[in-house]
């Protein structure tokens, strides 16, 4: 006599096993305490949190750290000169170390800004307002010496290998505070180096992915905002709807207690009520004049990352996990990757100077940078040295530069250093793995703990490396 296969059975031997990989799945986020019916609930972290949420500005291309926040003296002493440094992209191309290259000073003057007087250039003049409420790590070094396998590293905290990316980790491990809006979002995200993969869940649970508004060089419009699902009218939208709800509660009677089966309806109902909810929540059109002013929303070179970074915050203060905005474009060499002509960072930075400073000013003056990580950077940052003896600068993962604001992390703080000229990190050297550690940490998530069994073995975002570094923390 042959019995009716339960589900548990069904998924095991059908779809080559992929149902049992699900249920898989499933017990890997019990084990983590996810609610099954329920996985993006809000959670608490295995020790207590200095930060609820975190808004990563990414400036995809990588910023001339020694033309912005590492002043080297150095630099302007030895400008001209050819000496020989270890340059990554010719050990990468040769093997040759100690090659020939020509020292190029900043182009921007240095001087010390705010109370705390840390050295800063003109190319952020605006940040400079609000220098005191920054946290610098000068001594960052990362894996990849192009754009694709560092960017993402930045984000996946590896070079080649599918992994989910940290905004997933974040709300793996956390969950939502905002059960109507997507826990993580990417605003204006870049298709190249990396595309999809760096807001992506990989083998998490496909709920912790990332949610894409608009594209860089094409940020979600108002228009596009207010309505999330073009293709159908409001009211067929409705209407199918409450079919599938019915649908699933008709099967949630035939089989009450079935874990597996609510957590699909409540999927349903999550995606619903985003659709209602996220137009209201990203329409800046509600905001006063004065805060579209301290965006720069309006003025040429700041609208566009303006409108972002408010929408960021808006995001934000409505109980998103995680919000990325990105600064960069689709093309090979994305926005801040001047190799040939360094002047070129100029006009970027006019373009999110002011957005970014607006960004700080706006999440202190409401209370939320208390308990919100902002975390500015690339994916490496560049050579002292002129590229091919040109007018530009090389990628340089060896030694650069990142800061954070608000979180816990240490106001007017620099941690760590590059040699004398910026090329390498030197003393108090951080690894990604480690920024990485640390930021998990102050969101109250331990980077050793934060694991997801996939094909035999536990992942995390850190792999077997990364340490928190507790000096840029407060106690």
């Amino acid at each position: 006599m042959n019995l009716p296969l339960s589900r548990r059975e069904y998924l095991a031997r059908t779809s080559c096993g992929f149902g049992a990989l699900a249920l898989a799945g499933l017990a890997a986020q019990e084990s983590r305490g996810v609610d099954s019916a329920n996985p993006l609930a809000a959670r608490t972290g295995h020790h207590a949190a200095k930060a609820k949420r975190i808004i990563f500005l990414f400036m995809q291309g990588g910023v001339s750290h020694v033309d912005s926040y590492d002043y080297k003296p150095t630099l302007i002493k030895e400008d001209g000169k050819q000496l020989k440094f270890d340059d990554a992209r010719v050990i990468a191309n040769t093997g040759m170390r100690g090659s020939s290259q020509r020292v190029m000073k900043p182009l921007w003057k240095f001087a010390q800004r705010g109370k705390s007087g840390k050295w800063a250039s003109d190319l952020f003049s605006e940040v400079n307002g609000v220098i005191d409420d920054l946290c610098f790590i000068h001594s960052l070094h990362t894996e990849g010496v192009a754009h694709g396998p560092a960017t993402l590293f930045l984000h996946c905290g590896s070079t080649n290998f599918i992994r989910p990316s940290m905004g997933s980790w974040v709300l793996y491990g956390l969950g939502s505070e905002n059960a109507n809006l997507p826990g993580f979002i990417s605003i204006a995200p870049s298709n190249g180096n990396g595309g999809a993969r760096n807001y992506g869940n990989a083998f998490l649970p496909a709920i912790y992915q990332g949610t894409p508004v608009g594209r860089a060089g094409a940020p979600a419009s108002e228009a596009t905002i207010r309505n999330l699902n073009p293709t159908l009218p409001p009211d067929t939208t409705q209407e199918h709807f409450d079919l599938l709800r019915e649908l699933n509660a008709e099967q949630l009677k035939q089989k009450p207690g079935d874990a597996e089966l609510e957590a699909v309806a409540a999927s349903y109902e999550l995606a619903w009520r985003m659709q209602k909810n996220a137009p209201d929540v990203m329409d800046i059109a509600k905001e006063t004049k004065e805060t579209h002013k301290l965006y720069g929303i309006g003025e040429k070179a700041t609208d566009s990352f303006g409108k972002q970074c408010l929408m960021a915050r808006r995001l934000s203060e409505a109980g998103v996990r995680y919000i990325q905005v990105t600064y960069g474009d689709n093309s090979a060499n994305p926005a801040w990757d001047q190799h040939s002509n360094l002047p070129k960072h100029g006009d970027h930075a006019r373009a999110v100077d002011k957005p970014i400073a607006g960004l700080l000013t706006d999440l202190k003056r409401r209370g939320l940078l208390e308990d919100t990580i902002v975390w500015w950077g690339g994916e490496f940052g560049r050579t002292p040295y002129a590229e091919k003896n040109g007018t530009g600068r090389d990628h340089n993962p060896g030694g650069f530069t990142v800061w954070l604001a608000g979180g816990g992390f240490k106001p007017g703080f620099s941690f760590g250093a590059t040699d004398e000229f910026g090329a390498l990190a030197a003393e108090n050297k951080v690894h990604m793995h480690d920024l990485h550690a640390t930021i998990l940490h102050q969101l109250g998530l331990n980077h050793e703990k934060l694991t997801f069994k996939y094909a035999g073995r536990d992942f995390r975002l850190t792999d077997v490396h990364g340490h928190v570094v507790k000096e840029v923390v407060g106690g």
